[in-house]
């Protein structure tokens, strides 16, 4: 990802943030993350805002996947079958960190940044992300981005974010 692009990029990030945290502090409701290929990059990017303290409850890295079935409580057989970087997982994700937080909104975020690590089914740049609201509406969605790392991690905060503006 060159410089210009991921400039552009965190700056798309922090314009979303501030965005999401006027609406939810105009709503009264807290936020909370749960994420692996990212890294706690939308959690950085909330808390990059200042005041987020009002709206954002907490973020969870669950990178590997014991931390996703301790943590998140995502089924073993799940993570056997579908693979972590699922619709299935990013789901029963959003379902943990909303039963652990004490939040409205949720996103969970699953994917494969590289260099390595895919496969014909699931090439690096896929990731999926889920949107959840603790009343129980969900949507999830799979991308298929393309750079290097960064550029994937990044392209994957802005789109998290972005389907929580949605869902609000």
């Amino acid at each position: 990802m060159s410089t210009e692009s991921q400039s552009t990029q965190q700056l798309s990030a922090l314009l979303l943030s501030t965005a999401l945290g006027e609406k939810l502090l105009a709503r009264g409701w807290r936020v909370a993350t749960a994420e692996s290929c990212t890294g706690g990059g939308v959690a950085a990017a909330i808390t990059a805002i200042a005041g987020s303290s009002e709206w954002f409850e907490y973020g969870i890295v669950s990178y590997a996947n014991r931390a996703k079935e301790k943590l998140l409580h995502v089924k073993t057989e799940t993570l056997s079958q579908e693979g972590a970087v699922s619709q299935a997982v990013v789901k029963q994700m959003i379902t943990g960190v909303l039963a652990l937080a004490d939040a409205d909104i949720a996103v969970a975020v699953s994917g494969i940044a590289g260099p390595s690590g895919g496969t014909p089914e699931k090439p690096v740049g896929t990731v999926w992300i889920a949107w959840g609201l603790a009343s129980g509406i969900t949507h999830s969605k799979r991308f298929q981005f393309s750079g290097d790392r960064a550029a994937v991690q990044q392209e994957s905060v802005v789109e998290a974010l972005k389907g929580l503006l949605n869902l609000l």
